[in-house]
C-alpha cells in the first residue's frame, strides 16, 4: 500500500467516523429473506418424496418461527398464511383431510404461526424502544461532549468518538477545543469507569476547562483549576461509586502567533506531532504527573512542554482506547509505528484512516472506548476545509 495514502481501508466509513448503518436498522441476509419461503418448498418436497405415514409438519411450523425475529409483521403473517394452507393443500392433494392427524397438524402449524405473530411484536416494541434509548443517549452524547468547529482559530479541526460496544454512545472518553486570546486551547481526557458516572465527570471535567481556558493566562493555571474543580465535586458528593474520582487528561494550547504548541499532560496518552514531510514526533512529558483528581496523594507544580509547530503540521491526541486496541494475537495497537513516514491531507483524513486501521487490527471489535482529536496547522493558501456532519438514524 502507498505510504502516502491517506486510508487503511476505510471504504465503509461515513463523514465523522461513523461505520456506515453501525447504528442504524440492518436489513436481513438475502439468504435469511429467502428461507422461509425454501422451508416451505423443502416441506412440500419433503411430503411428496416420503410415504404419508412422515409427516412434514414441523417444517411448515418452523418457516413462520424463521420469519418472526427478521421480517415486519404483515410479511410474518403471510409467511404463517402459507404454511397453513400448503399442509393444508397437500393434504386434500392426497387425499387424507379427514384424518385426525391432519386436523393435529394443521391446528399445529396455525398454532406456532399465531405464536411467530406474537414473538414479531415483542422483537418489534424491543427494538423501538432500543432505538429511542439510542437517540436518546445521541441526544446526551451531543450536549455533553459536542463536535468542535471544523475551524478554530485559524486551525483545522477534527474529532472521533468511537464506542468500543455497538450502539453506545455515552462513555468516559472526553475532548474540547477553545479559541482563547492566550491561543486555541485543547484537552483530551479519559474518566476511570463508565456508565452515567463517568458521564458526569466528563460534564464537570469540560465545564471547568471552558471557563479555566478564558481566564487563566497559562496552561498549568488550566491544570490546577480542572484539579479544584474534581476535588470540590469528589467532596460533594459522597463514595467513589458517585463519584469517578480521577481523570488522565492532556492540556494543549496553541498560540496564535508563534509556531509551537505547550502541553501539560496528567497521566494521559502521550501526544504525537506528524510534520508536513511525515516525520513523527511524541510529546513526551518532561516530568510524568498524576491525573487529574487525584492531588490528595501529593502535590507537583505542573510544568508546560514547548515543542515546534510548524505549519502543515498535525498535532494528534487521543485516549488508551487506541493504544490498547489489540489484535487476535494480543498486540497492541502502536499508532507511533503505524502513522510515522505517512502525509494526509488533512486531520479528517487522519481520523479516518486510524479508525479504519485500528478497525483493521483488532477485526472489528475493540474492549474500550477511543477518543481522537486531530489539530492541523494550514499551510498559506491551503483551501477551506468543510465537515460534513453523519446523518444520526
Amino acid at each position: 500500500m502507498d505510504k502516502h495514502s491517506p486510508r487503511f481501508g476505510t471504504e465503509d466509513l461515513q463523514p465523522g467516523g461513523r461505520r456506515r448503518g453501525r447504528h442504524a436498522a440492518r436489513s436481513p441476509h438475502p439468504f435469511v429473506e429467502l428461507l422461509p419461503a425454501l422451508i416451505i418448498v423443502g416441506a412440500i418436497v419433503l411430503d411428496q418424496a416420503t410415504p404419508t405415514s412422515i409427516t412434514a409438519s414441523p417444517l411448515f411450523a418452523a418457516a413462520p418461527l424463521v420469519a418472526a425475529p427478521f421480517f415486519s409483521f404483515a410479511r410474518t403473517l403471510v409467511v404463517g398464511i402459507l404454511s397453513v394452507a400448503a399442509i393444508l393443500g397437500l393434504h386434500f392433494y392426497n387425499g387424507t383431510a379427514g384424518r385426525i392427524e391432519t386436523i393435529t397438524e394443521s391446528l399445529t402449524v396455525f398454532t406456532v404461526s399465531v405464536l411467530a405473530l406474537a414473538i414479531n411484536g415483542v422483537v418489534r416494541r424491543s427494538g423501538e424502544r432500543l432505538a429511542s434509548a439510542r437517540v436518546i443517549a445521541e441526544a446526551a452524547q451531543r450536549a455533553v461532549l459536542p463536535t468542535p468547529a471544523a475551524r478554530i482559530g485559524g486551525l483545522h479541526i477534527a474529532a472521533r468518538y468511537e464506542a468500543a460496544e455497538e450502539g453506545a454512545y455515552i462513555g468516559g472518553d472526553l475532548f474540547a477545543v477553545q479559541d482563547t486570546a492566550y491561543g486555541v486551547r485543547l484537552v483530551v481526557g479519559d474518566v476511570r469507569g463508565k456508565g452515567m458516572g463517568a458521564v458526569e465527570t466528563v460534564a464537570v471535567v469540560i465545564g471547568a476547562f471552558r471557563e479555566a481556558a478564558e481566564q487563566e493566562s497559562s496552561l498549568e493555571g488550566v491544570a490546577q483549576r480542572l484539579e479544584r474543580a474534581l476535588a470540590r465535586e469528589g467532596t460533594r458528593r459522597s463514595g467513589i461509586d458517585l463519584f469517578e474520582g480521577f481523570t488522565t487528561a492532556v492540556l494543549a494550547e496553541i498560540p496564535h502567533v508563534e509556531g509551537m504548541v505547550r502541553v501539560v499532560n496528567r497521566g494521559h496518552p502521550e501526544p504525537l506531532v506528524l510534520a508536513a514531510d511525515g516525520a513523527l514526533t511524541v510529546l513526551a512529558p518532561s516530568d510524568p504527573a498524576l491525573p487529574l483528581g487525584m492531588g490528595e496523594l501529593g502535590a507537583w507544580p505542573d510544568r508546560a512542554d514547548e515543542v515546534p509547530y510548524g505549519t502543515g503540521s498535525t498535532l494528534l491526541l487521543y485516549t488508551d482506547g487506541l493504544t490498547e486496541a489489540r489484535n487476535a494475537a494480543g498486540v497492541f495497537y502502536n499508532p507511533r509505528e503505524r502513522l510515522a513516514g505517512r502525509i494526509f491531507p488533512g486531520p479528517d483524513e487522519l481520523l479516518e484512516a486510524i479508525v479504519g486501521d485500528v478497525r483493521l487490527h483488532t477485526g472489528g471489535g475493540s474492549t474500550d472506548d477511543m477518543a481522537l482529536l486531530a489539530v492541523s496547522r494550514p499551510t498559506a493558501g491551503q483551501p477551506e476545509r468543510r465537515r460534513t456532519m453523519p446523518v444520526v438514524p
